[in-house]
């Protein structure tokens, strides 16, 4: 028993050291199982249509509260962070147009997926025949629950991850294991009686502390949405035309915040000198050069366009009114 207890230790930490030397801020561990407070919030969120176009949001539901019916015999789920908050960001005048922070750089979904199947291959050359998978967003897995449980952070009143070191502005990835490990355990919510995320949204997708109208978010509206941004959320948006990050700028936490140390995240050299003008002329050859590996692409440019022809019209509606 004692001989078990110290492989699983040994093996723990020994994972835990190499999740840093591959450039990850946090390393955390969770027993794989059932996740029976999310499922009830998960089912309500789902039933009230949270999740608006975003019906991928509802399949394998399932699947989504307990790993091990994505991975067989799953015993543990290794949760890391990766930072990404920027040097300095892209728009700083009243004017600018603005993408999310997180879409700066080349897509997360590579730069995450290539680490965790470097610790996993890692795993697999110095503790034996273990089985896993590594996620990125890429199938049912309820990453920020799994977060809380490793001790990488709590659940802030915008629904984002915080931790008290790095503030919110990270990628959340997980490798789902049949290997035992030892786990951590959550933390607490130091999010006190601050409401500065529910206060700032223009649009009000805080609907409540701790839950998000998937479908009122200018993340959603911009991203997710494939047709028309509506009438009713004209002048709400701030300039955003990919993603937002008010709820995250306003957080008292995030002036903990530091910037990353991962190239892969640095703007494309072009992206930094668009002007405004820029912007609105954008061309294919322009958005394929500079957003070929980028989470922008999910737009395409079709809905790029979109987003900044919306902008535009009520920043010129503004101007007609101050006339």
């Amino acid at each position: 028993m004692q001989q078990h207890l110290n492989a699983t230790a040994r093996h723990t930490a020994l994972i835990k050291q190499q999740a840093v030397a591959l450039g990850f801020d946090f390393c955390g561990i969770s027993a794989a199982g059932f996740l029976d407070d999310e499922a009830p919030r998960l089912e309500n969120w789902l039933k009230q249509e949270r999740h608006g176009q975003m019906g991928y949001m509802a399949n394998h539901f399932d699947k989504r509260l307990d790993p091990r019916l994505l991975v067989d015999g799953a015993k543990s789920v290794i949760t890391v962070l990766l930072n990404y908050f920027p040097e300095a960001p892209l728009a700083e005048g009243a004017d600018d147009l603005k993408i999310s922070k997180y879409a700066y750089g080349e897509d997360y979904h590579f730069v995450l997926k290539d680490k965790l199947k470097s610790l996993l291959t890692f795993i697999q050359e110095n503790v034996g025949e273990v089985g896993g998978r590594a996620f990125v967003d890429s199938a049912p897995v309820m990453d920020k629950a799994w977060a809380q449980r490793s001790g990488a952070g709590w659940m802030g009143k915008h629904t984002n991850i915080i931790n008290r070191k790095m503030g919110s502005f990270f990628f959340i990835g997980e490798l789902i294991l049949d290997l035992e490990l030892t786990p951590d355990g959550p933390i607490g919510d130091y999010c006190g009686t601050c409401t500065r995320c529910i206060d700032a949204c223009p649009t009000g997708a805080i609907v409540e502390p701790y839950v998000v109208d998937g479908s009122r978010c200018i993340s959603y509206f911009t991203i997710e949405l494939k047709e028309a941004i509506p009438a009713t959320v004209s002048g709400q948006f701030d300039n955003w035309i990919f993603g937002c990050d008010i709820c995250q700028d306003v957080c008292p936490w995030n002036r903990f915040a530091k910037p990353h140390q991962t190239p892969a995240f640095d703007p494309h050299p072009t992206l930094r000198q668009l002007t405004k003008t820029d912007w609105q002329d954008i061309t294919e050859d322009v958005f394929r050069e500079v957003f070929r590996r980028s989470a922008v692409k999910r737009t395409k440019l079709e809905g790029l366009q979109r987003n900044i022809a919306f902008v535009q019209q009520t920043s010129q509606a503004a101007n007609l009114d101050l006339d």
